[in-house]
Order: structure tokens, then sequence, then C-alpha cells
């Protein structure tokens, strides 16, 4: 019993079971307990989206057949347009006058989005194949989609799938026609509907299904045509996947259709698993790192209790050693203080004197030439300044004006770069740090370089990030213009245009390749290192940061002849005017 009694374990061993018992089991299973609530309530949420955007896709098809069941109703309904089609015409010249007079009017105007073509059928042998209507010989009778429309017997349209297209097919008999068949087929936009399909938004893949269950439509871009009029009870999904369906219900000419959706349930839950590593990592330091920093801690009490048992023993030897001091105001500081206290005291007692505390003035004075070297370590920028603005004073006394105003460009630049406390600036305190920067730039190049600086007054006093434009003009002046042989000009131009501040630069130096402007797109927007362009990544960085997808950035270079960059802010919330 005493192996399991407290009093008997070492004050090291308490203070790791107490760690493991009350801090790294109640974080492991609440680690544990949050990634199964979490993967749970993912799930959940992916199936809710899937099934909305499912049920989009099913809305949009159906707007998208309604368009040609709309134009398949309006020509059904019209008795003058089935009158037309039976009538024995006399002579060609009797149906062309009817053709011009009335058929032509009424076919122009009827195509719509949805709809990309539609042909009227006529066995009528007085009426002349042209336009929108043909006769209906003997191929056409043959056609699949006239031998499956002939299973259908109802007035409304019929929706056909031949071919990997979908048609709707109706009978024009609304009126007596004397024995003559006539047909209406409508061919649907499949563009269209495939585009609706790959841009659904459902994460997995999505089926068009006839009343037969026969798959017409899928959304896989890459999906085997051996798959259209495939029955989709016949097709293998992995066992982990999450089904869905939407089924056209109440419609006459789309009744039996319907979507069918499958999900896999490792792709929907991809991104959780991803955290599962992160979990057991955090459970690792959770547990390695407070280990590490109980066991030095308790070592240190181990260590100065064990100090003070060896000075109180050797007390009765009356060796009376007091404990080195130390800094350290806890209870185990505190004996340890008291304990040289009754030393001394006893000590005093016997011997009449008092040792001088030679390790107290030798610290006092560590301390005093620790303070003394910090203050000799510290430096004012204001002398830094002072110094810029004595050889800016000089070189104007020597007559040496363009260096002074050199000087003074760079003082300011300096002041700016260690005054600049806030996060945003104004474009006018932007644009004047850029100006600070050319003037020093042209001081290097001389006349091989030459720039303009032009800004909507009416911008100067929005507020933008700090430094986010001089770091592209720097990237202009350094790369493009000092390696071009010829003449450099950097162009800075902001203004506003359609509620967004717009910022272009352009410069005529060396410019990019295509591989080159890849690779520095790449850097820009990935996790990437080249070991050059920081401060444009820095800029890019924090534009990302504080305007996320509300913001434009553009590169248009040419090799050899010049690179141009466009920056487009908004105004609403992410460029506030100065007040």
């Amino acid at each position: 019993m005493k192996r399991w009694n407290l009093n008997y374990m070492k004050l090291r061993d308490k203070l790791l079971l107490m760690y493991v018992l009350s801090v790294f089991i109640p974080i492991v299973v609440t680690n544990v307990v949050f990634y199964n609530v979490t993967t749970a309530n993912i799930r959940s949420q992916k199936t809710r989206d899937a099934g909305m955007a499912l049920n989009n896709l099913k809305n949009d098809l159906r707007v998208t057949i309604d368009q040609g069941v709309g134009l398949s109703y309006s020509l059904y309904a019209d008795p003058v347009f089935n009158d037309t089609l039976s009538r024995q015409f006399h002579s060609h010249f009797e149906y062309i006058a009817a053709y011009n007079s009335y058929l032509k009017g009424e076919f122009s105007g009827q195509l719509s989005e949805g709809i990309r073509w539609y042909q009227v059928y006529t066995d009528n042998p007085t009426i002349l194949s042209s336009g929108y209507i043909e006769r209906l010989s003997n191929t056409v009778r043959n056609s699949n989609w006239y031998v499956q429309f002939q299973a259908y017997s109802a007035p409304y349209p019929a929706l056909i799938a031949t071919d990997q297209m979908l048609s709707l097919v109706q009978r024009l008999d609304n009126l007596d026609t004397g024995g003559v068949e006539q047909l209406l087929k409508i061919d649907l936009n499949m563009d269209l509907i495939k585009e609706h399909f790959h841009n659904s938004g459902f994460d997995g893949k999505v089926y068009l299904l006839d009343p037969e269950g026969q798959i017409q439509l899928s959304n896989e871009r890459t999906a085997e045509p051996s798959q259209i009029g495939k029955r989709y009870s016949e097709i293998q999904f992995p066992n982990k996947t999450i089904p869905f369906e939407r089924t056209y219900t109440g419609i006459n000419y789309l009744e039996g259709w319907s979507l069918q959706g499958v999900m896999d349930e490792e792709i929907v839950l991809q991104e959780v698993r991803k955290s599962r590593s992160f979990v057991v990592w955090l459970a690792c330091i959770n547990f390695v790192l407070p280990s590490i920093i109980i066991a030095a801690m308790s070592r240190s009490i181990h260590v100065r209790l064990v100090r003070i048992l060896k000075h109180m023993k050797k007390v009765k030897t009356q060796n009376f050693q007091t404990i080195p001091p130390e800094d350290a105001r806890d209870e185990i500081g505190q004996l340890t203080m008291e304990f040289n206290q009754m030393t001394e005291t006893i000590h005093n007692l016997i011997h009449e004197v008092y040792l001088t505390d030679i390790q107290k003035k030798d610290l006092e004075l560590k301390q005093q030439q620790a303070r003394l070297h910090a203050l000799h370590s510290q430096i004012n920028p204001h002398f830094l300044f002072n110094t810029l603005e004595s050889v800016r004073m000089r070189s104007l006394i020597k007559g040496e004006k363009e260096t002074a105003k050199i000087v003074h460009n760079m003082a300011k630049m300096f002041r700016k770069s260690i005054s600049w406390n806030q996060n945003d600036v104004t474009v006018k305190e932007e644009l004047e740090l850029i100006e600070s920067f050319l003037q020093i730039q042209k001081y290097r190049f001389g006349e091989k370089l030459q720039y303009s600086i032009e800004a909507d007054p009416a911008v100067l006093m929005y507020r933008i990030p700090k430094m986010v434009i001089l770091p592209f003009v720097e990237n202009a002046s350094i790369h493009g213009i000092e390696s071009s042989p010829g003449v450099g000009v950097i162009q800075l131009l902001v203004s506003i245009e359609h509620d967004q501040l717009h910022i272009r630069l352009t410069d005529n130096g060396i410019g990019m390749s295509p591989a080159r402007l890849e690779e520095l797109l790449r850097y820009l927007t990935q996790d990437t290192d080249m070991g050059e362009h920081v401060g444009m990544k820095n800029a890019y960085s924090r534009l990302k940061l504080c305007y996320q997808d509300r913001f434009s950035f553009e590169i248009q270079t040419w090799e050899g002849e010049g690179t141009h960059i466009q920056i487009k802010l908004p105004l609403d919330q992410g460029a506030l005017r100065d007040k």
C-alpha cells in the first residue's frame, strides 16, 4: 500500500501524474471527440450542399426544357398554323404565297437560348421542304427518334433521347388534319444543358436517367461513351458512397425522368482526414512539451530541497556554511533565506562576528555593469537623422544641391519607414515616398531614367495599406530599367474608375519571358521561395490579407519591351477616405 501512497511518491512523479490525469488525458479525449464531431458536421454540410446543388441542376434543366415545351404548345394551339400545314395547295405558287404571307412570320423569332433547332415534319404532298418545314419521308420514319415517339400517344410533347441529343416531339393534331400526319421536333441546346451539368457545383457524379432507368447524360467530362444508354443499376460504385436522387413528378412531359447523384465519402471527408495527423501531432506536443517542462521544474525543486537538506546536516557538525543565495521568491527560496538567516545567527552567536556578504555586493556590481552596458548600447534614431541633415547642410554650403536633395530624400524615406506606425496610409503619403525613391534612383542612373507620377486629386486622401506600390516601383527600376541598355521610362497613374481605385505602373525595361512571368505569378500566389522579389511578395500578401478576393492584380509583360502592372482596389471598405 505504501507504493500507492502519495506521501511516499517523489514530488516529480506527483507532478507528472497530476499532468497526465488532469491535462493530457482530457486533451486527448477532447481532440478525439472534436475530430469525430467535426467529421459528422462536415459530412452533413457536404450532403446538404450536394442536395441543394442537385436541386438547382434539376430546376435549371427543367427551365431549359420548358423553353422547348413553350414553343411546342404555342404551335400546337395555333389553329391557323395547323390548318395551313394540312391544307391541300393547288400549286407551288399558292404554297409559296402562303409561306411568305404567314408561315415565314410564324417561324421567325421562335428560337431561344434553350433551343438549338426545331423542325416541322408533314406528309402533305403539296408542301415544299424549306426552312423549318421538311417532308415526312420514309427515312425520317425509320429514324430512332421517330420510332421511339410511336410509343407515345399523349397530346403533350414527349422527351426523346437519341444519339446523345434530347428532343421534344409532339403531334400537331389539335385540329382535324384530314389524314395528314404532322409532327414538331424541337432539339434542345445540349451545350447549355451540359454546361448546367458541369457547373452544377455537385462534388461528385451526376447522371440523367430516362423513365427506363438508362443513362442519357452525365457530368463526367471523360465519361466513356459506352455509359450513355447503359442502365444505371448496372454501374459499379465504391462501397463508401453517398447516393442522391431527384425525380421529376407531376410534370407530364418529364414523368419518370430523374437525376441520380453519387458522391464519394472519402472525397467529402478528405479535408478532415488531412487534419488527423495534425491532431496526433498536437496530442504528442501536448504530452512531450509539458512533460519536459514539468520534469525540469520538478528537478529544480528536488535539487534545491536536497541542497537545503545537505546544509542542515552540516550544521549538526558545526559547519555553519550558508546556502548560496539565489533570485527566488517561492516557498523553497523563502525556506533557503530563513535557513541562511538562522545559520548566520547561530554562527554570530558563537563567533560574535558577521560574515561579509561578498556575493551580494558582487551581484550588485554586476547589475550596475549590466545597466551601464544597456545605456551604452542604446541608439537614438534621431542621431541618424541629425547626421543626414548635417551632410545635407554641408552639401548645400559647398553648392552640391543635387547631393543635398538626395540626402534629404534618403532622410525622408528613413523617417517614413520608422515613423509609420499604422497599417494604412493615404495615397498622397505613398506617392511622396515613391517620389523620394525615384529621385534617388534618378541620381544613380542620371538621364538613363525618366519617370512620371500622375494621380487624380480625388484619390489622394484615400487610405491604402502602406508600401504596397513602392515594391513594384522598386522592381521596375532595379530589375527592369537597370538592365535595359536604353533610356528607361517609368509611369505611375492612380485614378478612380467604376468605384475602384486603379493603380497602373508601366516601364519599358527588359520585361520577362512567359515562363519567367508564370514563375513570378506562382511565387506571388503560393508559398514558394525564389530568393528575390521579397518586397513584391510582401505587398501582394498584404493586399490579399486586407481585401481577400475583392481586389485584382494583373501583370502584362513582353520580353525586351517592358512590363505593365495594374492593381484595382475596392473603395467601399478597403480604401477609406482620410478624415
